[in-house]
């Protein structure tokens, strides 16, 4: 389980990330991530984001994650799986993302049949896609 602290909840909180942030397609899943930052420059522009959670603006808050399942992947049983398993592999990985960022981690149909080793492959992929694991000098994704 995710501590209380690291749950995105909310609607506004899911359509704030996966609409104004960047993301990192994989084969299983689709990584949605927004900095504290740039949760602050929309929240000050307030463009329908004002019942954002302001915990998101906070640069040093722990990093939050939220899951997105549809019915598409399977049904309740399959999608329930699926989000255990994204959870603890997102649990053991949330000291190596970077701190004020949000995440909303979106499994696609593969990810039902997918082993957990494949899954945290993609995760950590997508993480460094995103330069959000931890490194400062990461070079992925072209110049600084």
């Amino acid at each position: 389980m995710l501590p209380a602290s690291s749950r995105l909840s909310g609607s506004d909180n899911f359509r704030l990330v996966t609409r104004k942030g960047r993301r990192a397609g994989r084969p299983r899943l689709v990584v949605h991530a927004i900095t504290a930052d740039e949760v602050a420059r929309f929240r000050a522009g307030a463009d329908g984001f004002d019942r954002v959670d302001p915990a998101l603006a906070e640069g040093g808050a722990v990093p939050r994650v939220g899951f997105v399942v549809s019915k598409a992947v399977g049904n309740s049983v399959v999608r329930h799986r699926v989000v255990r398993r994204l959870r603890h592999l997102l649990r053991a990985r949330l000291g190596t993302v970077r701190p004020g960022c949000t995440l909303v981690v979106r499994a696609l149909p593969p990810a039902a049949t997918a082993a957990s080793a494949d899954l945290g492959n993609d995760i950590d992929a997508a993480l460094r896609r995103l330069r959000l694991d931890g490194r400062e000098d990461s070079d992925i994704g072209g110049a600084k």
